[in-house]
């Protein structure tokens, strides 16, 4: 049955239908925010698939270009893999989304969130997660939900819910938050250096907008919301879990009690043989479960030395950072490298520079079409000890590269002031937890290393979460374990000055603002230390010279009806200019030119050409020309690429010249001076006045024997006089 349910949201009308599009799904709904429209789809197998450990939940953000009018750019014109922005959307809306799931549920379920129309001051990331949430409430899938999620802006000086596109590129940050009916469930931030008190009570605003439309969805569960069915429970047997922890608890404590995980994991190794050992003839129809009570019991053990003796599993007291280190310089031919190490787990990132023409460019349904820094993020299988085939960048990887991105997108200088697309790469060489911070610091390292200006170092820090009824305690930098058997990841990076990204990790239905609030403090606390005592004691400031291998870059400006000129028919005179100047010339609709050399020489004579092409000549400049042709009454000289000028014959020499043969023939290279630009711009030049003024030659009439010199004056190939 067709039904319609209307509210608004920040000021904007927000429906919901259901019951007309795809009656078969097993719960449905469209979202329309504005001029928003998202079709969000859930359904979940009727059992679990054989062998399946784990909750096999899918969530996928689809965007259609015909959203926003445009026709896929792919040979076959049609959408292909999803995009990085599409990837990052379904990370998002799955975050807060998976811990309302039942925890030993195994039936898959699927989430599809496909974007129909686009209106961009309605964001359709937040549209679909409203609409995952309302389809996921009303079907018969068991769920502790429902959520809402909300974007928060901060326009001068006040906050902002939903912002507008035009208000959205005057933010100071962009923090997306989720939310139950009383706690947070999810924070994804973007920030210019916003202090954590405004952070704070940014979220706090987000948080109280997000639970009107909680009790929203609660209105539309209630009245056409489907019974919730039962489920195979996948959790091993109470009885098995306490036989195998009587068996087993004094080894595992054992094991887990070191600082170095090789040495937990060739510790653990034989209790798991000895367990099965004694086990799996007790139980020969739950053998896969005796595992998962090892793990319940690795769990239980790290958590209650936490909570009850506040004692990690390193030996670390609850705030204290593990080891840190940092380098830079590490390998030779690249434009900047730096590697941060923390315990045990180590990121190398490596700076790459090229033109500006090498930014990305971007084929998704929002208002980029291009970004010049790029942040990609590795994590092969050997950093954890572990033998598995690359195959190219996951979800995961793809969301820790665009948090380090995040991160340090606002202390990147601007194209005018560092006129060079960056590419960064972040290889992880050893993982313990906190990978993803880890690189955000081997970022700053790296940048600084290759000359890149940016206005603030950057380092980023996690803190984790144990809870236990109304109990709860965090510890600062968490490792793999804590990570594993913890209940949260609240990653922030950030300056001296403030916060610059946030991305958080639940495992629980959500935090209280007392837990925030503290980890806020912690992570502060523990980024300055890491800036001052570790990364600035290795490079304090960006290098003030670019490397040898870097390109020179150097920047123009030239009228917008000269840039023709510039480029020349079919391209050879910008063809002409890369050639002779072995450098990368790039032109911008509006007359911005970006020149890229090894040798800045090169680069600068480059720009001479273009600015004297797009520019008529002063005169009184000099020129070193090319001869083109020759004339009974004098020689035509190109002082640039497709722009030339006239030599008399009067003027080709100190004195008097018959033929112009007997002076220049065509390819000659000569020194020219600029004597007179007439109405129609044609240019009229002398080799004369040129000899005289930069050779101090002496006009024939002037001597009676062989030209005398004068004292040479400073002249560099190129140079204006």
């Amino acid at each position: 049955m067709f039904k319609k349910f209307e509210t608004t949201f920040a000021g904007r009308p927000l429906v919901v239908e259901t019951g007309k599009m795809a009656q078969l799904s097993g719960g449905s709904c469209l979202v329309r925010y504005g001029e928003t429209e998202v079709l969000c789809n859930v359904t979940m197998a009727a059992k679990p698939r054989e062998g399946v450990d784990f909750f096999p939940l899918s969530v996928d953000f689809e965007e259609k270009l015909y959203s926003v009018g445009r026709i896929p750019g792919s040979f076959q014109r049609r959408e292909t893999r999803p995009s990085d922005k599409a990837i990052l959307a379904s990370r998002v809306i799955d975050r807060p989304i998976r811990p309302l799931f039942p925890k030993d549920m195994r039936n898959d379920v699927s989430v599809v969130a496909t974007v129909m129309s686009v209106d961009p001051d309605c964001s359709p990331e937040i549209t679909a997660m409203v609409g995952v949430s309302i389809a996921i409430s009303i079907s018969a899938i068991p769920w502790d939900g429902p959520i809402s999620g909300c974007v928060v802006g901060l326009v001068d000086g006040q906050f902002v819910i939903n912002p507008t596109l035009e208000q959205r590129q005057k933010s100071e940050m962009a923090v997306t938050v989720a939310s139950t009916s009383d706690l947070v469930a999810m924070i994804e931030a973007g920030a210019n250096e916003v202090p954590e008190d405004t952070m704070f009570d940014g979220i706090m605003a987000a948080h109280k907008a997000n639970q009107e439309l909680v009790e929203f969805i609660k209105g539309i569960q209630k009245e056409i919301g489907k019974e919730k069915v039962d489920f195979p429970s996948n959790d091993p047997s109470p009885e098995m879990y306490e036989a195998i922890k009587e068996f087993a608890i004094d080894d595992v404590r054992v094991a887990l009690d070191t600082d170095d995980k090789r040495i937990r994991d060739e510790r653990l190794q034989p209790i798991y043989d000895a367990v099965h050992e004694k086990f799996d003839e007790q139980y020969p129809e739950e053998i896969a479960k005796i595992d998962d009570c090892l793990y319940k019991l690795q769990k239980y053990i790290v958590r209650r030395w936490l909570l009850d003796d506040g004692k990690r599993v390193d030996g670390r007291g609850i705030d204290e950072i593990r080891p840190l280190s940092a380098e830079v310089d590490l390998l030779s031919r690249v434009h900047g490298s730096g590697m941060f190490t923390r315990g045990q787990t180590q990121v190398l990132t490596v700076t790459t520079l090229g033109p500006v023409a090498d930014a990305q460019l971007l084929d998704g349904i929002d208002e980029e079409t291009e970004k010049r820094y790029m942040h990609q993020y590795n994590f092969p299988s050997y950093s954890v000890g572990e033998t598995k085939p690359s195959r190219g960048p996951g979800r995961r990887e793809i969301g820790h590269g665009a948090l380090a991105e995040r991160a340090l997108l606002p202390v990147i200088p601007s194209v005018e002031e560092f006129p060079y697309a960056l590419r960064l790469v972040s290889e992880v060489l050893s993982s313990n937890g906190s990978t993803s911070q880890a690189s955000i610091c081997g970022s700053t390292l790296s940048l600084m290393a290759a000359g890149v200006p940016i206005k603030a170092p950057v380092a980023g820090i996690s803190c984790g979460l144990v809870t236990e009824g109304d109990r709860f305690m965090t510890m600062v930098d968490i490792q793999g374990l804590e990570d594993f058997f913890g209940d949260m990841d609240f990653k922030v990076a950030g300056t001296h000055k403030g916060i610059t990204a946030i991305q958080m990790d639940l495992k629980v239905h959500g935090l209280t603002p007392e837990i925030i609030k503290e980890a806020f403090e912690k992570t502060r606390k523990a980024r300055i230390y890491i800036l001052d005592e570790v990364m600035l004691k290795c490079i304090p400031e960006p290098r003030k010279e670019l490397s040898k291998y870097a390109p020179k870059m150097l920047t123009t400006k030239v009228p917008v009806d000269k840039i023709s000129e510039v480029i020349g028919k079919q391209g050879k005179v910008i063809q002409k200019i890369c050639a002779e100047c072995n450098c990368k010339v790039d032109v911008n609709e509006d007359g911005s030119v970006f020149v890229s050399a090894i040798d800045i020489d090169d680069a600068k004579r480059a720009i001479f050409m273009i600015e004297t092409i797009a520019n008529d000549p002063e005169v009184g400049a000099i020129f070193n020309g090319v001869v083109t042709r020759l004339m009974t009454f004098g020689a035509f000289v190109e002082i640039a690429p497709g722009k030339e000028g006239l030599v008399h014959i009067s003027q080709l020499d100190v004195k008097r010249t018959e033929k112009v043969e007997d002076v220049v023939n065509v390819g000659d290279t000569v020194m020219v001076k600029v004597t007179e630009i007439d109405d129609q711009g044609r240019i009229n030049l002398s080799r004369r006045e040129a000899l005289i003024e930069v050779e101090g030659l002496v006009p024939e009439n002037n001597v009676s024997d062989a030209p005398r010199r004068a004292p040479r004056k400073d002249f560099h190939k190129g140079d204006r006089r």
